[in-house]
């Protein structure tokens, strides 16, 4: 299963109340904290605006780092962009000082030393977004941040690059991002904060690993739905995640923290029915267990999207603890939010571009159908 699962399909470029409210967002607007400059790497991609937005919002003052190549007309006007290339091109960023430095972008730990050797000293904290990809046992349930973490077998990480990560077919995307970790910790020891995200979704996702559920259930019709409807799922709104690392940094916090959500465990029924009732779909669900699709190759997490049966060696991707980071004050919007919000983003994109790059397609998710409707006579 290792080749089809959240590993290997990662891409590195994402009603309300009741039982189906993911938490409750906290009241951010009471007290203006201190100005901050704060320098972000990367900034133009899926969660780097939303923290822009935000930081603005509460009188921070921000630098951008990247190539300007990723919609680079949408930076709003106070936003200073510095351009350079991680890959060598980091000369924007010398005899320069913030108090924080984001780092968003980074999957190898060349990134982190060439960005170290010019920001040491001349930023106060680090913050690194990792990935819960980083553990080397997923089939446990209740991973926390101390659990152990994934091994780099290869001959030089510090030799690894975009391409090579993307050769291996993201094999290399868990113990890279370890690596990269140990490598922040490294240059600003005590200084570093380090998240570690599950699945990001939400508008901006140019990935649709959550967008194919409220696309297809908006869709209608009989929807092929996977495994049991307990099997628990994980995911946090972009925008709920770059919000709470900018409290975070706001808050001078360091450490390490998991964050993902739901606060509660959700059930993958809960979550495909809210988004049913979110965006006022008649679709109907057939739940197909999870033995009938591996045989027909049917693959949690690309074909069925947030979904990964509870069992296994990825069967605790859906229950990893993040009871240090709710400590932290990390919150969510309700599943309706976001549901309503992604939806309204795919069908805002260009025609070219509302073609999903998850998920089962429309054909042969009908052929599975009918082959479950056969079986089961």
């Amino acid at each position: 299963m290792r080749s089809t699962t959240r590993r290997t399909f990662i891409k590195v470029s994402a009603a309300a109340g009741g039982a189906l409210t993911l938490g409750v967002r906290s009241n951010t607007g009471a007290e203006k904290p201190k100005p901050l400059s704060i320098l972000i790497l990367g900034g133009t991609g899926f969660t780097g605006p939303f923290q822009i937005r935000y930081a603005l919002e509460r009188g921070h003052k921000i630098t951008v780092f990247n190539r300007g190549k990723t919609h680079p007309g949408e930076l709003p006007k106070e936003v200073e962009q510095l351009v350079g290339d991680r890959n060598g091109q980091l000369d924007a960023l010398k005899n320069r000082k913030w108090d924080v430095a984001i780092d968003n972008p980074t999957s190898v730990p060349v990134w982190v030393r060439d960005a170290g050797q010019i920001l040491k000293g001349n930023v106060d904290r680090y913050v690194f977004i990792s990935t819960i990809s980083v553990y080397g046992n997923a089939s446990k349930a209740n991973l926390d941040e101390t659990a152990p973490l994934a091994k780099y077998t290869g001959e030089d990480a510090m030799k690894e690059s975009r391409e090579t990560l993307i050769a291996s077919k993201f094999q290399l995307y868990g113990p890279l991002k370890a690596l990269s970790e140990q490598e922040a910790e490294k240059w600003f020891p005590k200084q570093t904060l380090i998240v570690r995200p599950g699945l990001i979704v939400g508008p901006r996702d140019e990935s649709d690993r959550f967008t194919y559920w409220p696309v297809r259930i908006d869709r209608g019709g009989e929807v092929l739905a996977p495994g049991n409807p307990s099997d628990p799922v994980q995911f946090i709104d972009g925008r709920d995640l770059a919000e709470w690392v900018i409290r975070m940094v706001e808050q001078r916090e360091t450490g390490i923290y998991n964050a993902t959500g739901p606060a509660k465990t959700l059930g993958v029924g809960a979550m495909l029915e809210g988004i049913k009732d979110a965006n006022n779909s008649k679709a109907t669900f057939t739940w197909v267990d999870a033995d009938f699709l591996e045989a027909r190759k049917v693959a949690p997490w690309s074909d069925m999207p947030v979904w990964v049966p509870p069992r296994g060696e990825d069967g605790g991707m859906g229950r990893i603890n993040i009871q240090k980071a709710l400590a932290k004050g990390l919150t969510f919007r309700p599943l309706a939010v976001t549901a309503r919000d992604a939806l309204a983003w795919f069908k805002s994109q260009p025609a070219e571009r509302q073609k999903l790059n998850a998920g089962i397609k429309p054909e042969r998710e009908a052929e599975v159908l009918t082959e479950w409707h056969k079986q089961k006579g």
